[in-house]
């Protein structure tokens, strides 16, 4: 009995949060851990499914490093990385676009829908909603790597306004149509920014900002982005913590409210932080 009682208090917990959210716009950046442990990776698409279910609008922007790295050394080509972006030349990229936009979208839109939501799988070259162009960080040219110039939202609002979920693979095309690989962070941020969403979701391997990077019990729950700059420019948040924290300011600085980083490692870590008063990550607000 007493079990049941917490659960049903648990449920009550969510309530008000049901109440304040439904309705709104939130794009989740899903990657890492999460994406390759199924165990982990059923409990987040129950929780997409559970945020559709209660009235929230679901975007799902998903990456796939490890799968992308596993079908590159099938092929015999060595993954090589520069400033953190992958060097996609033009037989990386076929196998970028075949892993990203088929297997992993694929396979993650029948997740969803098996959970009894309309999903559907995209990439930014249908409808040429995603628009790039070529990037050469410090001046060296990794091949077919791009940053999003344009989000077309008319596809993505279509599907919403239709009771879809859509599930967006990382892929865009230039003014010529060649096909480039975009950082799934930042492509999430695009179209974050674009859509005007209330929330950016990045579901990470991470546990959020943390005082202390030793300290698992010293992560931050809610800050402020004044905060933040005071933290990277003390030193606090540094390493391979900084590019994540500054692809969360970018959110912000494109008109999200608010954009949480969450630990993709812990089971239904988006009903977790969303949908209850203490949270288990970080919650970036202007």
């Amino acid at each position: 009995m007493i079990d049941v009682i917490s659960k049903a208090n648990i449920l009550t917990e969510a309530l008000p949060y049901i109440k304040k959210f439904s309705g709104i716009t939130v794009v989740i950046k899903y990657g890492g851990a999460a994406l390759v442990n199924e165990k982990i990776k059923s409990t987040i698409v129950k929780d997409i499914a559970l945020m559709k279910y209660v009235g929230f609008k679901p975007i799902v922007v998903h990456g796939g490093g490890k799968d992308i790295n596993n079908a590159l050394e099938v092929a015999g080509i060595e993954p090589k990385f520069i400033d953190g972006l992958r060097v996609t030349d033009e037989k990386t990229m076929e196998i970028v676009q075949q892993i990203l936009a088929g297997k992993i979208n694929k396979n993650l839109t029948t997740e969803i829908c098996q959970q009894g939501i309309d999903a559907v799988g995209i990439c930014g070259k249908d409808a040429s909603f995603l628009k790039v162009k070529k990037i050469m960080p410090n001046g060296k040219d990794i091949g077919l790597v791009g940053e999003v110039t344009e989000v077309k939202t008319e596809l993505i609002n279509a599907l919403i306004e239709n009771n879809f979920v859509p599930v967006i693979s990382s892929i865009g095309s230039d003014e010529n149509g060649n096909s480039y690989n975009i950082n799934a962070d930042y492509a999430a941020v695009a179209i974050a920014g674009a859509l005007k969403a209330e929330k950016l979701v990045f579901v990470t391997d991470v546990a959020g900002i943390m005082r202390d990077v030793n300290d698992p019990n010293s992560v931050i729950p809610t800050i402020k982005t004044e905060e933040v700059n005071k933290l990277i420019e003390d030193g606090t948040i540094s390493g391979g913590m900084l590019p994540k924290v500054e692809c969360c300011m970018a959110g912000v600085e494109a008109g999200v409210n608010s954009v949480h980083i969450l630990d993709g490692r812990i089971a239904h870590c988006l009903i977790l932080e969303i949908f209850t008063n203490k949270g288990i990550g970080t919650l970036i607000e202007k």
